[in-house]
């Protein structure tokens, strides 16, 4: 089985290691200050998605697959004992892999997502990267460019844009699967975790400008996490660490202790 890719930070820290799980379209890199910070106690996984970062491409995108790519990832590093951190497409996957595999799991925090399942929402972004003529694009400024006639919001274009690079023979290409991605969209973001109950301390954490996770997800979050809090950091949407590090952080380092 294919491992997925990471990043490591603190690899030589005392203290259990934290892993790191990015949203859709997301990458490792996302996370590169957080684990700077972080990294300076314990280690720090930043993973890469299957289909995203620098990990595998594949057809195949569940919530099973990635569950099953999370319990690889960690006997593949042999690590007896995790805290798991994830943020959107990344918390579902790790709420999945904590209401089926719990057992290795010390502290789990979700960012900015519920177990429930969303309607489709992303159709702006993927109908703008299906626009994009990547391939012919000479630089990151022709892609921009190509985004800014679909999209308003530049941190969203930014964010997009992280994910350029330059091929062996020159041209431009995502790093994320597309293809795979905007197929198989259905299967991983409108549909809720498996119920499951996942008795460990957990952490949600909501922008405070996002609408995500509502007060009326919380008898859901309750029910399937008994041992759970809800915080939420101020002046932040979505992207609740890049918009509101200092918060989040502290929230982070408070509740792993």
């Amino acid at each position: 089985m294919e491992i997925l890719h990471s990043r490591i930070y603190g690899e030589d820290k005392p203290g259990t290691p934290l892993l790191v799980m990015h949203g859709l379209f997301g990458m490792s890199d996302n996370w590169g200050s957080f684990a700077r910070e972080f990294g300076q106690e314990r280690p720090i996984h930043l993973l890469d998605l299957r289909n995203h970062g620098h990990s595998f491409h594949s057809e195949e995108m569940s919530l099973v697959a990635m569950v099953d790519d999370l319990e690889a990832y960690i006997s593949h590093h042999q690590l007896s004992e995790v805290d798991i951190l994830g943020h959107s497409l990344g918390g579902k996957a790790a709420m999945q892999y904590a209401v089926s595999k719990s057992t290795n799991i010390r502290k789990l925090i979700i960012v900015d997502i519920a177990p429930k399942a969303y309607p489709p929402h992303h159709q702006k972004i993927i109908e703008a990267l299906k626009a994009v003529t990547i391939g012919e694009a000479s630089n990151r400024g022709d892609v921009e460019n190509q985004l800014r006639q679909y999209l308003d919001e530049i941190g969203v274009i930014q964010f997009l844009l992280k994910n350029v690079y330059i091929k062996g023979d020159r041209t431009l290409d995502w790093r994320f699967n597309l293809k795979t991605l905007t197929e198989k969209y259905a299967e991983f973001i409108t549909v809720g975790v498996e119920p499951g109950v996942y008795e460990g301390e957990t952490l949600f954490v909501s922008g405070e400008k996002s609408n995500y996770i509502l007060e009326e997800d919380y008898p859901m979050i309750k029910e399937m996490f008994p041992n759970s809090v809800v915080k939420t950091v101020p002046k932040a949407g979505h992207w609740v660490q890049a918009e509101n590090p200092k918060a989040f952080n502290e929230l982070v380092a408070q509740f792993l202790g």
